[in-house]
């Protein structure tokens, strides 16, 4: 329970922020996964926009301040790897 009005304050906007970065981590996983997805079935083209999603939705998650830019950076690395692996 908060002490005081600010402290109160903190409270709700943690709450609002805590509730927009789960949305956007799931979001991401949720890319990630189709991106996975269309690799495994061998869709070129599925997997190539998948990509193109995922670094978006990445990248703006690292400008926000819910992802690290390194983990951003590793993320985009390994997946475009995967997609490049592609027959």
């Amino acid at each position: 329970m908060p002490n005081t009005k600010s402290a109160a304050r903190r409270v709700r906007s943690s709450a609002r922020r805590a509730l927009m970065n789960r949305r956007s981590k799931t979001r991401l996983k949720t890319l990630e996964r189709r991106l996975d997805d269309a690799v495994k079935a061998g869709k070129k083209d599925e997997a190539v926009k998948a990509l193109r999603e995922a670094s978006s939705a990445l990248d703006k998650a690292a400008k926000k301040g819910v992802v690290h830019w390194g983990r951003t950076d590793r993320k985009k690395s390994r997946l475009a790897l995967e997609v490049k692996r592609m027959k």
